[in-house]
C-alpha cells in the first residue's frame, strides 16, 4: 500500500480533475466546487486500509463544517472485467465509502452516491480503482 499511495502522490496533477491527489491528503481546492477526496483500492477489492479510513475521516470533518452540503460518493473501476463487473464493483466501493462516512458522523440523507464503473478512466489502472468524495458542488 505504501508503494499505491506514492504512486498517487506523484499522479497528483493528474487527478486535480477529480479535486484530490492521493489516498492521504485532501486536495487544497475548494473554489466553489466543494472538497474533494479520493480513496483508492486494491484491484477487484472494495476493502477500506488505514490510509482509506484517513481520508473517508477528514471528509467527514469537511463535512461536519459544512452541515447544508451535500456529500457526492461517486465509486469507479478500471477497465478491466466486463461493463456489468465493474458496475457493481464501482457500486460496492461507493457503498463502503458512504457507510464509512455514516459511521464517522455524516447524515446518511446527505449522501448521494453514483457508481461509474469503468466509464471514466483516469491515468492508469491503479488510478481507476476508486471512489471520490465530494463535499458541496
Amino acid at each position: 500500500m505504501r508503494r499505491l499511495t506514492a504512486l498517487a502522490l506523484l499522479l497528483g496533477p493528474l487527478l486535480l480533475g477529480l479535486g484530490a491527489c492521493s489516498t492521504t491528503l485532501p486536495s487544497g481546492s475548494d473554489a466553489g466546487t466543494g472538497r474533494g477526496y479520493v480513496v483508492f483500492f486494491d484491484e477487484w477489492s472494495a476493502g477500506l486500509d488505514r490510509a482509506a479510513n484517513n481520508v473517508i475521516a477528514a471528509a467527514a470533518r469537511a463535512a461536519a463544517a459544512a452541515p447544508d452540503a451535500p456529500v457526492h460518493v461517486v465509486g469507479a473501476a478500471d477497465t478491466l472485467g466486463s461493463p456489468q463487473a465493474n458496475i457493481y464493483l464501482s457500486q460496492t466501493r461507493a457503498q463502503v465509502v458512504a457507510d464509512a462516512l455514516v459511521t464517522d458522523g455524516v447524515a446518511a440523507s446527505r449522501i448521494v452516491q453514483l457508481a461509474r464503473g469503468s466509464l471514466q478512466p483516469v491515468g492508469g489502472l491503479v488510478e481507476s480503482r476508486r471512489v471520490t468524495i465530494t463535499i458541496g458542488g
